[in-house]
């Protein structure tokens, strides 16, 4: 029989191609080693590398038990640890996300008190409070969201879990915030006292006194208030903030004995 040279071509060329299917088939997709665990196994690798500070493999093996077992504690559990892992990752928004999820999914769970509050605390964190780092910075440009929201998820655990074990450290979080708050709202008032918006610096320092009305800094709100009045010539208002600091903080650093308008050696 004779053979062409192109017949011959064609043939090697499905030979090679057959052979290559073959090689595919044989280097195939390499076996998930997990595939044949159960929901216990799962979560104790998961656990695993969570204590070895492997949060993103940890992830990795959550999903996989909440993927292949949606049911039953282990995939409840592994859906707060998800929020754990990814707060300790750095990754606030995603930790939030799946905590809030936890929350709708199951808001009778033994341990939702404990998402509220690793949200608080994602927040905290996250913003350290608008006084965390100050350094070169202006705390008017600063966002003071993520502590809002902080203290909100701080109050909605305290509210609804008051026997929760997180609640004192959450108060205590709460106090912070609080002050911090306030320290921000102050910051703002004298910016504006600085660049000449009276006004606007009255109004920031009336809101820190009816809001915070026990932070340190509403000392500070009074002096803002004596100082703006002033500059309004609104002598009558000036004259009852400097009574009412007077009265609130009667050994004020403020204060200057024999000095007339005093408040100026503080802003």
């Amino acid at each position: 029989m004779t053979f062409t040279h192109g017949s011959v071509t064609g043939k090697l060329t499905r030979y090679a191609a057959l052979f290559a299917a073959l090689a595919l088939i044989g280097c195939g997709t390499p076996k998930d080693e997990t595939a044949d665990w159960d929901a216990n196994k799962l979560y104790s690798e998961a656990k695993s590398l969570m204590s070895k500070k492997d949060y993103a493999q940890a992830i990795k093996m959550f999903e996989k038990l909440e993927a292949r077992h949606p049911y039953g504690r282990y995939a409840q559990q592994a859906q707060l640890d998800i929020a754990y892992a990814y707060y300790k990752s750095g990754e606030p928004e995603l930790a939030i996300l799946a905590a809030d999820r936890f929350i709708k999914l199951h808001p009778n769970h033994s341990d939702v008190d404990y998402a509220y509050y690793l949200k608080g605390l994602t927040n905290f964190n996250e913003d350290l409070g608008v006084l965390g780092n100050v350094i070169n910075k202006d705390l008017t440009q600063r966002d003071p969201r993520a502590s809002i929201e902080a203290y909100n998820a701080f109050r909605e655990l305290i509210e609804r879990f008051p026997n929760s074990k997180y609640v004192i450290d959450s108060r205590q979080r709460m106090q912070y915030l609080v002050n911090t708050l306030a320290a921000h709202e102050i910051h703002v008032a004298r910016y504006y006292y600085k660049r000449g918006a009276y006004i606007a610096a009255v109004n920031r320092s009336q809101a820190v006194i009816a809001q915070y009305p026990n932070a340190p800094s509403h000392e500070e709100a009074l002096l803002v208030l004596v100082a703006s009045y002033d500059k309004l010539k609104l002598d009558t208002l000036r004259d009852d903030a400097e009574r009412v600091l007077r009265q609130n903080f009667p050994n004020s650093k403020y204060f200057s004995k024999g000095t007339t308008e005093w408040w100026k050696r503080w802003i």
